[in-house]
């Protein structure tokens, strides 16, 4: 086997080929002003070496003596050729098919994009998109996403959580510049650990990701873009205030060190130091908090020789505390006076990433990741504690390189993970360490016109987990213009971190049962599924603008999973799967330039989700069967590169969502058997006075949706049937806010 892993690492080292021509696609917005395209098109007429450009417009290719035309195109542009006679560099913009002789008529650059050329069904979400919200933490950045859903974990810690594809952020690998980050003892609350405005870019991709990140991702890959000290700006800072009396500050500063190294210095504080009751239940709507989060980001690039390095410090401390309007730490912590709970976090990250290209052989890439982390967090929940440790260290190694021609890509390397976790579970302690060495290999054809693939396999071997194989396939065709008809398939597999991942149940009266089969861990086996789907995407041009419709489909198929069984009101259970368990999940989504600066996207989803439980098959407790989305954007011209006024609102139904059963309940405590249906809205307005400063303000749940009873028990929060986890909807009700954005783009000398 390690023979067979060197030759997979070592392949693309014997591949040779020659010359190159480097240049920057760009696109008109507004005026004369120009962005980089990504995803451009860029091939060499008559061939099938062809490339795509970055999120930074940028593209390299190949270069033959027989190459003379190179082609340019992307969907909604005008193809334009070009003569090319030898190596060199260039600068390229394109035109918009909507511009007309007699009408000028700008493109608007798009703030989501869905890549048209992947064979993985990816979109990108750019600054831009998540400026339409106040996107506070990254849990609060797919608000204005309609496949990403959101909701409250539960009634007391205000913590968001999100879902792919009907499934829970555990099943989802979610990576901060493709190093897993939300995972462990983050798992609950990591996402409120990366503030909103230090991202440059998401990337979505569902279903089954690549197999260069590993061999948990289930429902999907989410990758966090963060803002880059050498293009941010020098000076950028985000002032935030809410009703609720939550403030923040976001500052960034970065400045250029020496020609090739730069620095920035992110700083972001948050706090709530109100106690709210809307509902009059005696508990606090949401936790008073304090949150420090502290990085210094050094990047180092010569391009001449081909480097590109990047190190990461960071340093967060998060305190939260909730419970009863009465409750006092100094006093009441563990005591019945009053329910209470206090969750502090304190966490160190360091990570490296360097990159090679070769100045001579630009298709030929290595990569080196590496990052470490300790995650504290010391909590308690009326009378239960839970307190966890968890030390990382995560390194991969990888190299790419084309086989013949840039039709055949190849990337092939090893990943190393090392865990330690340390948890005191009430009066119990869980101790373990994880490591696994993994290695893959990747497979990329590409003809750019109509046909991609990528097909990957990784090998593992888990302390705990044994060695297992990872396939993953990908496949884009395109029948006709403007078009996209993918599938996929692939298998993931991964170990549950039962207490981590449902810390909830420590704020309920509930006794915690574990079957233990004398599985690796807390005695159970880990969980495998395989992921298949289908999509389509299709682009069209109506009345001058452009649109795009897009449907998937996606069936998630447990062959194990922990189940989490919340169906005894006075318990909760963990045990392996013994029958079926999948998740089907359909979406149609339609995004569609009304009129000049007017944008709509309408999304419909349907979920079909059951799992086999003790007593039988139900359905996922708390998953909304249907959902509709509406979001639409308009900005004003206003006057040069300037607009006015920017608008923006987002509408979200949900149907009705299964409860748990509460039959067994004493009858002040039961639940009927679904929820109501729910519907919010939110909307924000952003006046901009420059390029260097402007105001915005807003509103979420605006029509003051608010659920009854979020707790049970709240009368006798020290009972048998106290229990904040039934959380279908709101609980705070309308909350408004507004900010400053201020930003030099460059320090004068």
């Amino acid at each position: 086997m390690q023979k067979i892993g060197l030759i997979l690492f070592m392949f693309p080292l014997l591949l040779i080929a020659q010359g190159k021509v480097e240049g920057k696609i760009l696109e008109e917005v507004a005026n004369g002003k120009t962005v980089p395209l990504a995803g451009a098109n860029v091939y060499w007429l008559n061939t099938s070496v062809g490339v795509i450009t970055d999120n930074n417009g940028v593209f390299t290719i190949p270069y033959k003596s027989e190459y003379s035309k190179l082609v340019i195109s992307y969907v909604g542009y005008k193809t334009d050729t070009l003569t090319i006679t030898g190596p060199r560099k260039i600068t390229h913009k394109l035109e918009s098919t909507s511009t007309l002789d007699e009408v000028t008529i700008t493109a608007n650059k798009q703030a989501t994009t869905k890549l048209y050329l992947k064979a993985e069904n990816t979109m990108v979400v750019s600054s831009d998109e998540l400026l339409k919200a106040a996107c506070c933490n990254l849990s609060e950045s797919f608000e204005t996403n309609p496949s990403i859903d959101v909701n409250f974990a539960d009634a007391v810690s205000g913590t968001r959580q999100i879902k792919m594809l009907g499934l829970t952020s555990p099943y989802i690998l979610i990576a901060t510049e493709n190093i897993p980050s939300v995972r462990g003892a983050s798992q609950a609350y990591g996402l409120s650990f990366i503030p909103g405005t230090w991202v440059e870019s998401i990337q979505i991709t569902k279903g089954m990701g690549s197999v260069v990140n590993g061999y948990e991702s289930i429902a999907g890959q989410i990758n966090a873009e963060l803002k880059k000290p050498i293009t941010d700006d020098a000076l950028f800072v985000n002032l935030y205030g809410a009703s609720s009396e939550r403030l923040e500050v976001n500052t960034h500063f970065n400045t250029k060190v020496s020609d090739r190294w730069s620095t920035g210095l992110y700083v972001h504080g948050n706090r709530h130091n109100k106690k709210h009751d809307v509902n009059n239940d005696g508990f606090m709507d949401m936790p008073l908090y304090n949150q420090i989060n502290i990085m210094n980001r050094w990047q180092y690039l010569d391009m001449e020789k081909g480097f590109a390095t990047f190190f990461n410090f960071r340093y967060l401390n998060d305190e939260k505390q909730t419970g009863e309007l009465s409750f006092d730490p100094d006093t009441d912590k563990l005591t019945t006076n009053a329910w209470g709970s206090e969750i502090n976090t304190e966490r160190f990250d360091f990570s490296a990433k360097f990159g090679y290209v070769n100045p001579e052989l630009p298709w030929q890439n290595l990569g080196a990741q590496f990052a470490v982390s300790n995650h504290k967090q010391d909590s308690y929940f009326g009378l239960n504690i839970y307190d966890i440790e968890h030390s990382s260290v995560y390194s991969n190694v990888n190299y790419s390189s084309i086989i013949g021609d840039s039709r055949n890509k190849v990337k092939t390397g090893v990943n190393f993970t090392y865990d330690k976790y340390d948890e005191l579970v009430l009066a119990n302690s869980y101790a373990r360490i994880d490591n696994s060495v993994g290695a893959f290999f990747e497979y990329a054809y590409d003809n750019l016109e109509k046909l991609n693939l990528t097909a990957g396999v990784r090998v593992d071997n888990h302390n705990r987990l044994g060695f297992f194989v990872t396939p993953r396939f990908h496949i884009r065709y395109s029948p006709w213009e403007k078009s996209a008809l993918r599938g996929s398939f692939g298998r993931g597999k991964r170990s549950a971190n039962i207490f981590a991942e449902n810390q909830g149940m420590f704020a309920t009266s509930r006794t915690i049962n574990i079957e233990n089969v004398g599985g690796g861990i807390y005695g159970l086996d880990p969980e495998i599924a395989w992921n298949y789907g289908v999509s389509f995407l299709q682009g069209f041009n109506l009345l001058g603008k452009k649109g795009d419709v897009a449907v998937d489909f996606y069936k998630t198929d447990f062959k194990n999973q922990i189940v989490v069984d919340w169906e005894n009101p006075q318990e909760i259970s963990f045990y392996n799967l013994e029958g079926d368990s999948f998740a089907n999940s359909f979406q149609a989504e339609l995004s569609y330039n009304v009129f000049t600066n007017f944008d709509l996207r309408l999304a419909y989803k349907l979920y079909d989700i059951k799992t086999q439980y003790k007593s039988s098959k139900l359905e996922r407790p708390l998953t909304p069967k249907h959902r509709f989305f509406a979001n639409v954007f308009y900005q004003t011209k206003g006057h040069g590169f300037i607009k006015k006024w920017k608008f923006d609102a987002t509408f979200n139904w949900l149907g009705t969502q299964r409860f748990s059963f509460t039959t067994a309940s004493p009858e002040q405590y039961r639940l009927s058997e679904y929820t109501p249906e729910v519907a919010t809205l939110n909307a924000q307005v952003t006046k901009v006075f420059s390029s260097k400063f402007e105001v915005y303000f807003g509103g979420e749940n605006i029509t003051n949706v608010r659920q009854n009873m979020p707790i049970i028990g709240a009368d006798n929060p020290f009972g048998s049937n106290f229990d904040t986890t039934f959380v279908y909807g709101p609980i705070f009700g309308s909350m408004y806010y507004a900010g400053l954005r201020f930003k030099i783009n460059k320090f004068k000398n």
